[in-house]
């Protein structure tokens, strides 16, 4: 006989039967037939099904959450232990060891949410610490689960760490009904570590990462092999880096044997930080640091062409689909003034980080600003993120950086 399966029981719609079986993760709630009666706590694994009652999948309830299952597995004879938790832990890391050089594993994201099947959890490795940000009330009761495998797994593989970080203090959790904040997660039976602050080297590049302040987990580093890229073709080049943050794409220009770098970013702070690296990387005599607008900036330097590379990395101009054709008007400003700016066969590295400003767009977008210029653009590269962030084709959210290099003529 058969045996009943433990879970709570959540019939869906045939479209979103259809998305489930195309290999989305998200169940949403007017997805939803009818639910269980009681209801379930939130947080708990529940079964979808069809609306006959065939098995689909197995996630997490969210109950207040739009997204309100994130499965977690389609095989119905998967048991949700530890030593399933390891296995998927194992996987993630062993999938890094061979996409990334071994230098690189020291700075890398280790879990990338829905791509490795860890939905809502976010966990980067800054050389000798995890950080972490969880968005999801599921995960989030699973961390005592998952966060000491994760430190056992890494150091069995010979990796020093010294702790996890949580990064909780992200708006989006107040979504899942979960509060924000930050601290150490407590790892049984050893010290909290003292300093949140530690070191890392990216492509040669030395950084301080304070990864209790600094944006979402501390650095970004899904540009790693794009700022490989940059530094490859600035040799010689007079480089302006906009929206520079950290400093990291004119750093890796710098040490890539630019002949001159000026890092620009709004943010006082964020200009200091840059400056602050190039010292630790010896490379202040080669770069100035400039606090200004971008978008006021670039027309302003119209008639001097003092530059032959321009770099174009800003923060997401949207985070919300309703926003997306706006948002292409800001990309498109910018991209048409440094067109504008740099002589003919200068070059043009270009980026967008948002989801919602799709390949599409952007392209579109890229041939509209190069016709109001009056140029053509000569396509060297077109990259994406670094592979430590998987894209998981079906699963369109993981999809998210564009980044093209050009020459410009």
């Amino acid at each position: 006989m058969k045996q009943p399966r433990p879970y709570p029981v959540f019939p869906v719609t045939k479209k979103a039967q259809a998305s489930i079986l195309s290999g989305h993760p998200w169940v949403y709630d007017q997805e939803i037939t009818h639910y269980p009666d009681p209801m379930p706590e939130n947080g708990t694994l529940v079964d979808v099904v069809r609306e006959k009652g065939r098995y689909l999948g197995t996630g997490l309830l969210s109950l207040h959450s739009k997204i309100r299952v994130r499965l977690l597995s389609r095989n119905a004879n998967d048991r949700f232990d530890e030593n399933f938790w390891r296995r998927r832990v194992e996987y993630a890391w062993a999938y890094r060891k061979t996409v990334m050089d071994p230098e690189d594993l020291d700075c890398c994201r280790v879990i990338f949410g829905e791509a490795d099947q860890f939905p809502g959890l976010t966990v980067d490795r800054f050389h000798d610490v995890l950080v972490a940000q969880t968005l999801s009330y599921g995960m989030e009761l699973l961390k005592p689960v998952i966060f000491p495998i994760l430190v056992d797994v890494l150091r069995q593989d010979g990796q020093d760490i010294r702790g996890i970080y949580q990064r909780d203090d992200a708006p989006l959790r107040l979504r899942e009904g979960l509060e924000e904040g930050k601290g150490w997660f407590p790892l049984p039976g050893e010290p909290v570590p003292e300093s949140t602050q530690t070191e890392i080297v990216e492509n040669g590049v030395r950084y301080a990462v304070d990864f209790e302040n600094g944006q979402k987990t501390g650095f970004f580093l899904d540009q790693k092999y794009n700022r490989r890229a940059v530094a490859r073709l600035a040799r010689g080049k007079r480089v302006l880096d906009c929206f520079t943050h950290t400093g990291s794409f004119a750093l890796n220009a710098a040490l890539g044997g630019a002949e001159h770098v000026t890092a620009v970013d709004v943010s006082q702070s964020a200009v200091d930080m840059a400056r602050a690296n190039a010292e630790r990387n010896g490379l202040v005599d080669k770069m100035d640091f400039v606090c200004a607008d971008v978008f006021d900036l670039l027309p302003s330097l119209v008639g001097k062409n003092p530059y032959d590379f321009i770099i174009l990395d800003p923060p997401a101009f949207t985070k919300a689909r309703k926003t997306a054709a706006n948002a292409m008007r800001g990309y498109k400003e910018i991209n048409y003034r440094a067109m504008g700016l740099l002589p003919r066969g200068g070059y043009l590295a270009t980026a967008s980080c948002s989801h919602f400003a799709t390949e599409e767009m952007f392209v579109k977008m890229l041939k509209s600003a190069a016709v109001d210029a009056g140029r053509q653009l000569r396509q060297i590269e077109v990259r994406q993120q670094a592979p430590d962030h998987p894209i998981l084709w079906n699963v369109e959210e993981t999809n998210y950086l564009k980044f093209f290099l050009f020459q410009v003529i």
